[in-house]
């Protein structure tokens, strides 16, 4: 297994869509995020009507020998809403010995802007190794997880050393639950499924209110499972054998395909968005766009079309919106020119091998 691609194609996945161009939290695509693979808190997403997934189900096919086993891995998002308080001139700090402040949408503090957005830490839920015939035995195994609430506030001081600003960080607990199971489908060949739940509990007043259910969400959620002992089957070209069972397997809001180099069968990621088998990263990309559907060179040009203010409001998102900003305006010409476009391969259709056979047979 390729570590190295894997991890490419994967971290990919989880921030697809995490902010898109302009780049800017004004901008209207960015004010309603994450739509990809985000699991709700059961309770908001049944006052939904469904509209909004709480859980998600795999289900694939591996080759194995009675050792074989299956390790699961689920990884997601974890929401943190990031707030920008203005002191309130005059009053007296709070109880806990927090500053008195105002909640504002942006704050400029020593030629530098803050705004509110919704930052995101990075979660895995790490199952381990699993025997394939201990679960089989087993029939289905619950794997409970949980990550904490918390809640941080910063002090911003001007160039005279007062206060000019506070950051409020706050984060919801998160809780849910894998289940995996496994049962045969063939001769040495099991169907594997595995199951994310969100259980998340959720207050009356966050039923209706998709940005506060969010911070209770695993957002980008998706599974990454690889085997020791065992080849994954491809559910989009699977072999004769194999097509009946692979076409028994029944995936809910998620779409698992082979990764790796390519021939490759001991890892599987089972995507919220839709992928062949084997995706790749051009090597030709400088760093994360977040948005697999553009291309880097209309988006590199778009960034360097911006104007200073567009600038100046995509640097005060976050990190990773100010590095996308800081590698454009630093593009070598060279590796510029590298993002025109790449020839992969060049294969004759049949069409063309047959008429070159032809023009071959009258010589």
């Amino acid at each position: 297994m390729n570590l190295t691609t894997v991890e490419r194609i994967t971290s990919a996945v989880l921030y697809e869509g995490y902010i898109l161009y302009p780049y800017r939290a004004s901008a209207v695509k960015n004010r309603q995020r994450f739509n990809f693979g985000a699991l709700f808190p059961e309770a908001y997403s049944r006052e939904q009507r469904g509209t909004e997934p709480w859980s998600t189900q795999t289900e694939c096919l591996l080759r194995a020998r009675t050792e074989g086993t299956v390790r699961v891995r689920v990884r997601f998002l974890h929401l943190l809403a990031r707030e920008v308080g203005k002191p309130i001139p005059g009053a007296e700090r709070s109880k806990s010995g927090e500053p008195c402040y105002q909640l504002v949408d942006s704050l400029e503090v020593n030629g530098r802007l803050f705004q509110t957005w919704q930052e995101a830490i990075e979660r895995e839920v790490d199952l381990g190794d699993i025997n394939l015939d201990d679960l089989l035995a087993d029939g289905r195994r619950t794997f409970q997880f949980g990550f904490p609430s918390g809640r941080t506030v910063e002090s911003l001081f001007g160039s005279d050393g007062s206060l000019a600003g506070v950051i409020i960080r706050t984060q919801g607990l998160v809780a849910g639950a894998v289940e995996v199971a496994a049962q045969r489908a063939g001769a040495l060949l099991y169907k594997l499924s595995v199951r994310i739940k969100n259980l998340s509990a959720a207050a009356v007043e966050e039923l209706s209110d998709r940005d506060a259910a969010l911070m209770r969400s695993l957002v980008s959620a998706h599974t990454v499972l690889t085997s020791s002992g065992g080849d994954f089957v491809s559910l989009l070209d699977p072999p004769e054998e194999a097509r009946a069972a692979a076409a028994a397997c029944e995936n809910v809001g998620t779409w698992p395909v082979l990764v790796g180099e390519e021939g490759e069968r001991d890892c599987m990621l089972s995507s919220p968005i839709i992928l062949y088998d084997y995706p790749q990263i051009a090597p030709e990309s400088a760093g994360d766009l977040f948005d697999g559907t553009e291309i880097d060179e209309i988006l590199t040009l778009r960034i360097l079309t911006l104007t200073d203010d567009e600038k100046r409001q995509m640097r005060g998102v976050d990190e990773r919106a100010r590095q996308i900003l800081e590698r454009s305006e630093n593009i070598a010409p060279e590796d510029f020119m590298r993002l025109h476009g790449a020839v992969r391969s060049l294969r004759r259709t049949e069409g063309e091998r047959l008429r070159s056979q032809q023009v071959g047979d009258q010589h």
